[in-house]
C-alpha cells in the first residue's frame, strides 16, 4: 500500500449547503452522507469563489481565484493553456498519482457535448458534462447507455444552443419534470449518477504501478437543474410536508430593483407559488437522495476493497441553488447564501478528526493547499488558498482559519450586462457590491440568516457600511495573481 494516500474528490454540481440531514436538514434523506459526517470533518460554512460551473471548478482545481486565472465565467473556448500547470491533478500527475475523472470537467465551454482539453493530468477520463446530450458516439455516457441495451434518444432531454440564454424560461433548463411510475425520467439504473459511480469503479480497479496512489475525481450534473429526479427517488417525497423557499413579500420589491439595474440572472423574480416551490425543492432533495445512495455505495466499495484507511474522501459541490429563495431559481449574480455557501465533508480515518462540524470560514480554494500537504508536497507558489490541515487535525481552532471569505461574479454568464459584483463576508457580516453601479447589500447574517433586509442604505448602519467596503477593496486587491519568490533586488 502507498505510503500517499488516495483521494476521491466528489462534487456534486449546483448542491446548496443546507442539503444534509445531520447538518440541520430534516426533509432531506442523507443517511451515507450523514454516516459519512461521523467519520470526518463537515465545514458548515464553505463557500465557492464563483456561483458559476466554470470559474468555480477553475479555482478549487488550483486554489486561485477565477479572476487571478483569468476564467471568469462560463463559455470559454478552452481553459488557459499556460494555466495548465496549475491544476493540482497536472501537478499530482507529475508527482507520481495516477488521476481519472469522471462525469463533468467544465473548465472550458461544453456546449457541444465535449470540451477541449489541456495538460490537465487525467490519465482515465470518462467524459460526461450532464445526462442532456450529446447522443453522439463519443460521448461516454451515451456510448455506455447503448451497451446496457437503452436508446439514448429515449432517455436525454433536447437541448438547444438557445436553451442557455432562456434560462428559466424554458422548461428543459429550469422547469420540474414530475415522473410517474409509468413515465419515469431517467431510472436510477441507467442515470448518469449511477454511470458516474461504475466508471468510478472501473477507475480504481485498474492495473496501475505498484504502490502508486490515485486521485479520482467524481463529477455527476445532479442536483443541477433542470428537476428530473427518477421516480424511485422523486416517490419518497411529500411536496406538502416541506418547507418551500426562504422568502418575504418584500423580496420582490427588492429582486425588481436589481433587475432594473440590469444585475444579471437566469431568472426573473417571481412568487414562489409561481414556481411551485416545494414540487421545485421535492425534486431537487430526490436528485440529492439519489447522490447520497450513488455516493455510499464508492464507500462501500473502499471498504470490501481494503482502501478506505488510505484515502482521503472529500464531498462538496461547485455552488449552490437559489431554489426560489427570494423569489428566484437557478443562478446568477446574487450572492446569497444559498448559492455561494456549499456543502464541504473530508475524511481521512487515523489521520482526521471525526464527528466534527466546524463553523470555521472556508473557501473551496483551500482544498488544493490541504492535498498538496497531505500528499507531502510542497504547495505552489501561486496557490492563493490556505490548506485546512490544522482544521482537520484539531492543532488549530475554527477562529484561527479566516477572518473572511470572498466571492465574484465578473460577467459569469453570457447575458447582457456582463455584471461585476463581489462578496466579501465575515463571520456576522456580509457585503455585497455590485460594481459601476453605486449598488451595495449588507447583511447582518446574525439577526438576518436568510438575508431578506438590506441594510446598506441604513443611516444608523453607514460606518459598518464604510468599514466593509474599506476591507472588501482591500481584499480585492490582494486577490492578484501571486507571483514566484524574488531572487534579487533587481
Amino acid at each position: 500500500m502507498s505510503t500517499r494516500p488516495n483521494i476521491l474528490w466528489y462534487c456534486s454540481d449546483q448542491q446548496r449547503f443546507d442539503t444534509i440531514a445531520a447538518l440541520g436538514n430534516p426533509h432531506v434523506h442523507t443517511p451515507r452522507l450523514d454516516a459519512f459526517l461521523r467519520t470526518g470533518v463537515a465545514f458548515t460554512h464553505a463557500f465557492c469563489q464563483a456561483p458559476i460551473c466554470t470559474p468555480s471548478r477553475a479555482s478549487f482545481l488550483t486554489g486561485m481565484y477565477p479572476s487571478a486565472l483569468g476564467v471568469n465565467g462560463n463559455g470559454y473556448a478552452e481553459f488557459p493553456a499556460h494555466h495548465a500547470q496549475r491544476l493540482i491533478t497536472h501537478q499530482l500527475a507529475r508527482a507520481g498519482y495516477d488521476c481519472g475523472l469522471v462525469g463533468k470537467l467544465h473548465l472550458a465551454s461544453a456546449s457541444g457535448g465535449q470540451e477541449e482539453r489541456v495538460d490537465d493530468g487525467y490519465r482515465y477520463f470518462q467524459y460526461s458534462h450532464s445526462h442532456k446530450g450529446p447522443r453522439e458516439f463519443g460521448h461516454d455516457y451515451a456510448d455506455w447507455l447503448r451497451q446496457q441495451g437503452a436508446n439514448p434518444d429515449d432517455l436525454m432531454a433536447d437541448t438547444s444552443p438557445g436553451t442557455y440564454h432562456k434560462g428559466a424560461e424554458q422548461k428543459g433548463f429550469g422547469g420540474v419534470f414530475v415522473p410517474t411510475p409509468t413515465a419515469d425520467n431517467i431510472p436510477p439504473h441507467l442515470h448518469q449518477t449511477h454511470w458516474c459511480t461504475e466508471k468510478s469503479i472501473e477507475f480504481i480497479e485498474k492495473n496501475r504501478g505498484v504502490d502508486q496512489p490515485w486521485l479520482l475525481s467524481i463529477n455527476p450534473f445532479d442536483p443541477h437543474a433542470p428537476f428530473d429526479a427518477p421516480w424511485e427517488y422523486f416517490r419518497r417525497y411529500d411536496p406538502e410536508t416541506l418547507p418551500g423557499a426562504h422568502f418575504q413579500e418584500s423580496d420582490l420589491a427588492h429582486q425588481q430593483k436589481l433587475v432594473e439595474a440590469g444585475v444579471d440572472f437566469q431568472s426573473k423574480p417571481r412568487h414562489p407559488d409561481a414556481w411551485q416551490d416545494k414540487l421545485m425543492q421535492a425534486s431537487y432533495y430526490a436528485m440529492i437522495e439519489q447522490i447520497d445512495h450513488e455516493f455510499g455505495r464508492l464507500l462501500d466499495y473502499l471498504e470490501e476493497t481494503g482502501q478506505r484507511e488510505n484515502t482521503i474522501i472529500i464531498f462538496a459541490s461547485d455552488h449552490g441553488e437559489m431554489l426560489c429563495d427570494h423569489g428566484l431559481i437557478l443562478k446568477g449574480c446574487r450572492l446569497y447564501e444559498g448559492l455561494v455557501r456549499v456543502p464541504l465533508i473530508i475524511s481521512w480515518p487515523g489521520h482526521f478528526q471525526q464527528n466534527v462540524i466546524s463553523e470555521a470560514l472556508v473557501e473551496l480554494t483551500d482544498l488544493a493547499p490541504t492535498l498538496y500537504e497531505c500528499a507531502g508536497l510542497e504547495i505552489p507558489y501561486f496557490v492563493q488558498g490556505k490548506s485546512l490541515r490544522a482544521q482537520l487535525t484539531g492543532a488549530d481552532a475554527p477562529a484561527a482559519h479566516r477572518a473572511f471569505v470572498r466571492t465574484e461574479f465578473y460577467g459569469a454568464i453570457n447575458y447582457p450586462d456582463q455584471t461585476h459584483a463581489t462578496m466579501y463576508r465575515d463571520q456576522r457580516w456580509k457585503l455585497i457590491t455590485y460594481h459601476g453601479k453605486n449598488l451595495f447589500e449588507l447583511y447582518d447574517l446574525a439577526n438576518d440568516p436568510w438575508e431578506h433586509n438590506d441594510l446598506a442604505t441604513d443611516v444608523a448602519h453607514r460606518e459598518r457600511l464604510l468599514d466593509l467596503m474599506r476591507k472588501s477593496f482591500d481584499a480585492t486587491t490582494y486577490a492578484h495573481p501571486p507571483v514566484p519568490a524574488r531572487v534579487s533586488s533587481f
